[in-house]
C-alpha cells in the first residue's frame, strides 16, 4: 500500500489560493448574507480549507446600504459597546447604526459571526464594504457571486 498518496496536506500561508470576490448586498437579508460572508472569509467553501490558516478569499460588498432586515430588528435589536469608563456603556439599534455608517453595520455583524479567537482580527482585514455600487478594488478584477446559489 503506498502511503504517500493518502498524506494530508495543509495549506500555510504562501500556498494559500485567495481570489477576490463581489458581493452585491442589494434586496438581501443582512443575518443569511453575513454568515455566508463569514465563510467565505474563512475559505470554508475549499477543499484545502485549514482551521488555524487564513485561506479564505477578500470579499468586497457594495450596496450595503441597501441591506434589509426582517421583522421589528430595525428598532427592536441592540448592540451593545463600552466606552471604557465608569458608566460608559452605549447602545445602539441597527437604524441607528445604519444612519451613521451602513460599512460598520455589516462589518459588525459579519465579525459577530467570525471565530472569537486571534485569526479572527486577521480574516475581518479581508473584508472591504461600501455603501454605493463603486469600489477601488477594479485592479483585482474580483469575481461576482449569487449568494443565493451557495450552500
Amino acid at each position: 500500500m503506498n502511503t504517500l498518496s493518502y498524506k494530508t496536506v495543509s495549506v500555510n500561508k504562501a500556498t494559500a489560493q485567495k481570489e477576490w470576490v463581489l458581493v452585491d448586498a442589494k434586496d438581501l437579508v443582512l443575518g443569511r448574507m453575513a454568515s455566508q460572508v463569514a465563510k467565505l472569509l474563512r475559505g470554508k467553501y475549499k477543499p484545502s480549507f485549514t482551521p488555524h490558516v487564513d485561506c479564505g478569499d477578500n470579499v468586497i460588498i457594495i450596496n450595503a446600504d441597501k441591506v434589509r432586515l426582517t421583522g421589528k430588528k430595525w428598532t427592536d435589536r441592540i448592540y451593545f459597546r463600552h466606552t471604557l469608563y465608569p458608566g460608559g456603556q452605549r447602545e445602539s439599534t441597527p437604524a441607528e447604526l445604519m444612519a451613521k455608517s451602513p460599512e460598520t453595520l455589516i462589518k459588525k455583524v459579519v465579525k459577530g459571526m467570525l471565530p472569537k479567537n486571534i485569526l479572527a482580527s486577521h480574516v475581518i482585514k479581508n473584508l472591504y464594504v461600501y455603501a454605493g455600487s463603486e469600489h477601488p478594488h477594479t485592479a483585482q478584477s474580483p469575481k461576482l457571486i449569487d449568494l443565493k446559489k451557495i450552500r
